[in-house]
């Protein structure tokens, strides 16, 4: 078995740490901090109950608009139930994982959570690249062509497919087995009766090969193709002033043409940063693997891993929450509103740019319910 596939190198990877083990009556090298132990599960909980919230919220918002469906809100829709899905397979499996050192799941689970993992990851990336192509179209080429509903629900079945096709060695190569104890000292080994959940690939070359490209795929050509839309849309922006301001609007144009100018930068910093660490550290953990066997292996991965899943608490807010009439839906169905109820109905859009810009709307219902 190849040593390498102890630490695990994908987006929602499950890391394994021999020497943290908690073994106090033979010496631990590596201790457990209580301190540290509770901020990583503050940290975890915080992020997946915010994460499941936002994206709940932006779901209920989009299935609000009974019979007004349109492609933006069904792209952002299908990225915030990959995101609940992330919350849901990538934080708490993760989580208990790191702590213990051992899988307490079953071989099934074995086998399917990190599937499951590399699937809603991949799917939550190439929704984003969805949306920014769609932006893309609606503002550069506003009278060429633009995807349609129909072709919406294509290229959402075209991305889960895909995904699952990609996440498929996560089945085939993830074992269940408690081989690397063997080599824990004589003393320490007969007391171990644990497994461990681990990638077990026929050669180290070929492993290499498929996190590499996983790495290209997942991270650096999504990244750029963002920048590149939001960058040529920003470039639009700035060259046509009347797409920024509605006629007749008192809104001083500066602050307008700020706003979407920090949104679209927002867009792919929000995606650079968030995924950037522990991109960084998969490839150090795939390419050196001597780099990550030390004390400190289980924090740092831990650090960037919450960095990557705090692109599920992000997402809602970019394209949610900064947008003034998602919030009026929202409040509306908190406070106002009936959800059956369709009468008195104006539509508001659900997009970073105007309403020229996006050309998607929102239905809010129950009007001025309060009276």
């Amino acid at each position: 078995m190849d040593d390498s596939s102890i630490l695990q190198s994908e987006n929602c990877s499950l890391p394994f740490n021999v020497s943290s083990w908690d073994f106090p009556d033979f010496g631990n090298p590596c201790p457990t901090s209580t301190a540290l132990t509770t901020f990583l599960v503050a940290s975890y909980c915080a992020v997946m109950v915010f994460g499941l919230l936002g994206n709940i919220c932006l779901i209920c918002v989009i299935a609000k608009q009974k019979g007004k469906t349109n492609v933006t809100n069904m792209l952002i829709a299908n990225l915030s139930f990959a995101d609940i899905m992330i919350s849901v397979f990538c934080l708490p499996f993760t989580l208990v994982y790191t702590l213990m050192d051992y899988w307490i799941f079953g071989e099934v689970l074995c086998k399917m959570v990190p599937f499951i993992q590399c699937l809603s990851v991949t799917v939550s990336i190439l929704s984003l690249v969805m949306i920014a192509l769609e932006r893309h179209q609606l503002i550069i080429n506003p009278t060429g062509w633009k995807p349609n509903v129909a072709q919406a629900y294509l290229s959402m079945l075209a991305i889960w497919m895909l995904a699952s096709f990609i996440s498929l060695p996560f089945v085939m190569f993830h074992v269940l087995t408690d081989e690397p104890l063997m080599d824990l000292p004589a003393s320490i080994a007969p007391l171990v009766t644990e497994a461990i959940c681990m990638e077990s690939w026929p050669t180290r070359q070929q492993k290499l090969i498929y996190t590499t490209w996983l790495f290209a795929f997942q991270y650096c050509t999504p990244l750029v193709f963002i920048a590149v839309c939001y960058g040529r849309i920003y470039m639009r922006l700035r060259t046509r002033k009347d797409l920024i301001d509605k006629p007749g609007e008192d809104k001083p144009r500066l602050t307008k043409g700020r706003r979407i100018t920090m949104i679209l930068g927002l867009l792919v910093l929000g995606f650079g940063l968030c995924w950037l660490p522990l991109n960084i550290f998969n490839l150090i953990a795939d390419w050196d693997l001597e780099a990550m066997m030390h004390c400190d292996h289980n924090l740092i991965f831990s650090l960037c891993h919450l960095a990557g899943m705090a692109s599920i608490c992000i997402n809602p807010v970019i394209y949610g929450f900064l947008n003034n009439n998602f919030k009026k839906e929202l409040w509306a169905i908190v406070v106002h509103c009936d959800w059956n109820r369709q009468e008195d109905c104006e539509h508001f859009p659900l997009s970073t740019m105007n309403t020229e810009l996006s050309k998607t709307s929102l239905r809010l219902n129950c009007r001025n319910n309060a009276t």
